[in-house]
C-alpha cells in the first residue's frame, strides 16, 4: 500500500515536474530568470536576452519587420490548411478552389486570410526595406544583412507570384502568361542582334519557369511545388540568417549618443541580477575584439522578456486584425475557369508587377529585365559605396537628408508623370517611325529614359553636396516615386488594349 500511495503522489506531481523540466528555471520574475527564459528556449533564443530601449521605439521600426514575419507565419498556417483540399491539376484545381470557397467549413475565410496576408507581406517587406534605407541602418557591419534583406524581398515577390496561378481562373492564367512573356523578353534583344538561333536566354528562362512553352499542367505543378515547398523553406532559411545577423551585428542600428537621447532608465529597470550565479569562471586574459557589440554594456537595456515580446505580440495582433478585417469585408477574387482561347482584356499581372507591365508596354526587355536589374544592382551596391559617417537608426538624420528626400520625391513624381502624359498623348518612337531599327526602339524607351533621368538627378545631387549618401537617397526616393505612379496608372487607368481611361465605366462594351 505504501508503494501504491507513493505512485499516486508521483502521478499527481507529473504536471508540475513536467513544467519544471520544460523550462528548467524559475518564473521569469528577475533579470536573471528572464534572461534564462530566452536563452534556454528553442523558439526564443534567437532574440537577445536584453534589448536596448532605442530598439523598442515604435517610431524607429514601425513594426514592419515583425509584421513581415507575422504575415509569413499566418500565411504558412492558412496555406497548410488550404493544401488539405487543393488539387494541383488543370482539371481539378478550379473546382477544388470553388469547394474551398463554398463547401469547406471556414474555407472561404481561410482563403481570404491567405490572399490578403500575401498582399500585406509584400507591402510590409517593401516598406521595411525603405525604413532600413532612410534610417541608414545598412552601414558597416549590417551591409551583408541588407543584402540578405534584399534577397528576402525578391523571394517574397516570387512566393506571391507562384501562388497567383494556383486558382486556375482567367485572372491567374493570363497574369502568369504576361509574366512568362516578360521572362522571355531577352529574346527581343537577341532577335534584334540576330543571335536567337544559337543564344536564347529568354526562351530558356520561360521554359524553366513553365516547364514548357505555354501555361499548362506542367506550369501548375511547378508553381505549386515552388509555392508550397521550396520557396517557404528558402525564405525560412534566409529569415533565420537575417535574424541571427541582427543579433551578431549588435541589435538594431542606433546612434552613438542613443543613451543620452533616451535619458536615464526608468525606476525598476536597473540591471539587478538578484539570483546568485551557479557557476564560477577563471578570467585568463582581456582581449578587445572587433565585434559591433564591443564596448557596449547592459546600460540602457531592458530584458527582452517581457518588453520585446510584448511589442512583437502587439504587432502580430495588429497584423492579424488587419488580415481579419480584410477577410471579413472582401472575398478573394475568383473569375471564370481559365480558358487559353479567351484572353482577358485587359490582362494584368499582380499589382506589384503592374509598374513593370506599364514599362513593358513600351519595351518588353527594358521594362521587364533591364530596368529591374539596374534597380536591384543599385540597391545591392548602396551599402558598399556609401561609407560616410552618418547617424544610424534615425530617420533622415544626415545633413540635408530631409531636404534632398523631399526634392527627390517631387522630382521623381514630376518626371514620371510628365513622361507618362507625353507617351499617352503622343505615343513613342514606333508610333512616329514604324521602320525604326529594333535595337534603338529597345534601348530608347520611356523606362530607360526615366531611369537615365533619375540617375542624372542622383549624380547632380552628389556633385552639389559631395555626399554619396545623399546621392543614394536621391535615386532611391526617385525610384520609389516612379514605382508608385506607374503602379497606380496601370491598376486604375489602363483598360482594354492597354489604353488609358480615366474611369472603368468609360471602357468600350465588349
Amino acid at each position: 500500500m505504501a508503494s501504491f500511495k507513493t505512485f499516486i503522489e508521483d502521478v499527481k506531481r507529473v504536471p508540475s515536474e513536467f513544467m519544471e523540466s520544460l523550462f528548467r528555471h524559475g518564473p521569469p520574475e528577475t533579470d536573471r530568470t528572464r534572461s534564462e527564459a530566452v536563452f534556454h528556449n528553442l523558439f526564443l533564443h534567437i532574440h537577445p536576452v536584453r534589448v536596448h530601449r532605442w530598439s523598442l521605439k515604435s517610431t524607429l521600426t514601425l513594426g514592419l519587420g515583425v509584421m513581415s514575419t507575422a504575415s509569413f507565419v499566418i500565411l504558412t498556417a492558412t496555406g497548410i490548411l488550404l493544401m488539405l483540399y487543393y488539387k494541383p491539376s488543370t482539371i481539378l484545381a478550379y473546382d477544388s478552389i470553388k469547394d474551398i470557397h463554398f463547401v469547406v467549413p471556414t474555407g472561404r475565410f481561410m482563403r481570404n486570410m491567405h490572399r490578403w496576408g500575401a498582399h500585406l507581406m509584400v507591402i510590409a517587406v517593401l516598406f521595411h526595406m525603405a525604413r532600413v534605407f532612410f534610417t541608414a541602418s545598412y552601414k558597416s557591419a549590417r551591409r551583408f544583412n541588407w543584402v540578405i534583406g534584399l534577397m528576402l524581398f525578391i523571394l517574397t515577390l516570387m512566393l506571391s507570384f507562384t501562388g497567383y496561378l494556383l486558382p486556375w481562373d482567367q485572372v491567374a492564367y493570363w497574369a502568369i502568361t504576361i509574366c512568362a512573356n516578360i521572362a522571355q523578353s531577352p529574346r527581343e534583344l537577341t532577335d534584334a542582334l540576330h543571335i536567337t538561333g544559337f543564344f536564347d536566354p529568354g526562351g530558356l528562362t520561360k521554359t524553366i519557369l513553365l516547364g514548357g512553352n505555354e501555361v499548362g499542367e506542367d506550369a501548375l505543378i511547378r508553381f505549386n511545388m515552388l509555392h508550397c515547398i521550396l520557396l517557404p523553406l528558402v525564405i525560412s532559411f534566409f529569415m533565420g540568417i537575417h535574424f541571427w545577423r541582427i543579433r551578431k551585428d549588435g541589435g538594431l542600428a542606433r546612434p552613438e549618443d542613443a543613451d543620452d537621447k533616451l535619458g536615464p532608465l526608468p525606476d525598476g529597470e536597473k540591471p539587478d541580477f538578484t539570483q546568485a550565479p551557479q557557476k564560477t569562471y577563471g578570467l585568463m586574459a582581456f582581449v578587445r575584439g572587433s565585434s559591433p557589440v564591443v564596448g557596449k554594456g547592459p546600460e540602457h537595456t531592458v530584458p527582452a522578456w517581457p518588453h520585446l515580446f510584448y511589442a512583437e505580440l502587439a504587432v502580430f495582433m495588429i497584423s492579424f486584425v488587419i488580415m481579419l478585417a480584410l477577410s471579413l469585408l472582401m472575398d478573394a477574387p475568383l473569375k471564370e475557369l481559365a480558358n487559353p482561347l479567351v484572353p482577358e482584356n485587359p490582362a494584368k499581372a499582380p499589382w506589384y508587377f503592374l509598374g513593370l507591365q506599364e514599362l513593358v508596354s513600351h519595351s518588353a526587355f527594358m521594362g521587364g529585365i533591364g530596368v529591374p536589374v539596374i534597380a536591384l544592382l543599385g540597391l545591392f551596391l548602396i551599402p558598399y559605396l556609401d561609407k560616410e559617417k552618418t547617424p544610424e537608426g534615425i530617420w533622415f538624420a544626415g545633413k540635408g537628408e530631409k531636404s534632398v528626400t523631399v526634392k527627390s520625391a517631387v522630382f521623381g513624381l514630376t518626371s514620371v508623370i510628365l513622361i507618362e502624359m507625353f507617351t499617352i498623348r503622343f505615343g513613342w518612337l514606333r508610333d512616329w517611325m514604324p521602320g525604326i531599327p529594333q535595337l534603338i526602339a529597345i534601348l530608347v524607351n520611356p523606362g530607360s529614359v526615366l531611369t537615365l533621368i533619375y540617375m542624372l538627378w542622383s549624380i547632380r545631387i552628389f556633385r552639389q553636396t559631395g555626399s554619396m549618401r545623399l546621392g543614394a537617397v536621391a535615386i532611391f526616393t526617385c525610384f520609389l516615386a516612379g514605382f508608385l505612379v506607374l503602379t497606380v496608372i496601370a491598376v486604375q487607368f489602363r483598360g482594354p488594349n492597354w489604353d488609358f481611361y480615366w474611369w472603368p465605366n468609360l471602357w468600350p462594351n465588349h
